[in-house]
């Protein structure tokens, strides 16, 4: 097995209020954008649409099978929502995307990571193993920090600031959650942080 380094770079917008954090990207085969949640299947971006635009399809070229990246990307920084993963490198026990077979060899360094996030206000896991990671990332700098339930959040101090620590269901259609129920979660946690004024209602799915 090969040691395989993260792709991108962290996407960090000048005013970020928000950090969402994946495992590791997909393998290169299964990505139809060069971005964060390339893979097409993926529902990340679907649930963004629904959550802020009412539209599953907001963020997706379903003619070419692709996301809308020229949309994705304003969108991210109007909102100040900033995106990386817990583990810069990995090994991958199987050939596929699955978080079961990731072995992390190098976790992110989340803490230098967010000290020049002055705004930044949550951080986000979107799944079980990044949730993991993370927890054993802050545990020696934040001392005791109990795991929040899926769609729930508890707070911690990093560099003496408070933050919330928000575990939200995983956008892989492995997961065992419908996009609506998924989108419902991603909405309340944004309308607590102030990013969204009120829960998506009739929404395109």
């Amino acid at each position: 097995m090969q040691t395989e380094s993260h792709p991108l770079r962290p996407f960090i917008p000048p005013v970020a209020r928000v950090l969402l954090l994946g495992s590791f990207p997909p393998p290169r085969a299964r990505w139809c954008i060069d971005f964060f949640y390339p893979n097409y299947i993926n529902d990340m971006w679907r649930v963004m649409g629904v959550v802020f635009f009412h539209d599953k399809l907001h963020f997706v070229d379903e003619s070419r099978r692709t996301f809308r990246l020229d949309l994705i990307v304003p969108f991210l920084e109007t909102k100040g929502i900033a995106l990386y993963d817990t583990a810069t490198q990995v090994c991958r026990l199987k050939d596929n995307a699955s978080d079961k077979f990731l072995e992390i060899t190098q976790p992110t360094d989340v803490a230098t990571l967010v000290k020049p996030m002055q705004m930044l206000q949550a951080i986000v896991t979107t799944g079980q193993k990044a949730t993991d990671t993370l927890l054993e990332t802050l545990r020696p700098l934040c001392g005791s920090i109990d795991p929040p339930a899926v769609g729930d959040c508890t707070p911690f101090v990093l560099h003496g600031r408070q933050l919330r620590f928000y575990r939200m269901p995983s956008t892989s259609r492995a997961y065992p959650l419908s996009l609506e129920k998924k989108a419902e979660k991603y909405a309340a946690m944004f309308c607590s942080l102030g990013l969204l004024a009120e829960t998506p209602l009739n929404q395109n799915f």
